[in-house]
């Protein structure tokens, strides 16, 4: 058995390992699965927006649907057009300024490319 240890595609548990040539096992969910099935290791950033359009740093998006935003007593308006995105990990991935409403962060579900 090897000692490398794989992250479970599944329940992204730390602890899937060898249980043969190329195939891994989850001990928390029981998942199986291959080296081929595994995701690059690679630590880039894929962001898509509500059209399925690759997002990129200093991209401009537009706001598809009005969005609250707490705090203010007016919405995010649908059409309100974002410049100069920048893209991070978590569940709001867009982090930008918009006039009237200062720095926030958007979820790419709610934006389409400009």
């Amino acid at each position: 058995m090897s000692e490398e240890l794989k992250e479970c595609l599944s329940c992204e548990s730390p602890y899937g390992y060898s249980t043969g040539e190329n195939q891994f096992t989850c001990p928390e969910c029981s998942f199986q699965w291959t080296i081929e099935e595994s995701p690059d290791t690679s630590d880039e950033l894929v962001v898509l927006d509500c059209n399925g359009a690759v997002l990129q740093n200093g991209d401009s998006v537009v706001v598809i649907k009005d969005l609250p935003v707490k705090g203010m007593p007016k919405p995010l308006k649908a059409g309100t057009k974002v410049k100069n995105i920048r893209l991070t990990f978590g569940d709001h991935n867009i982090d930008c300024k918009i006039d009237g409403f200062g720095a926030m962060g958007l979820k790419s579900e709610y934006v389409k490319k400009a």
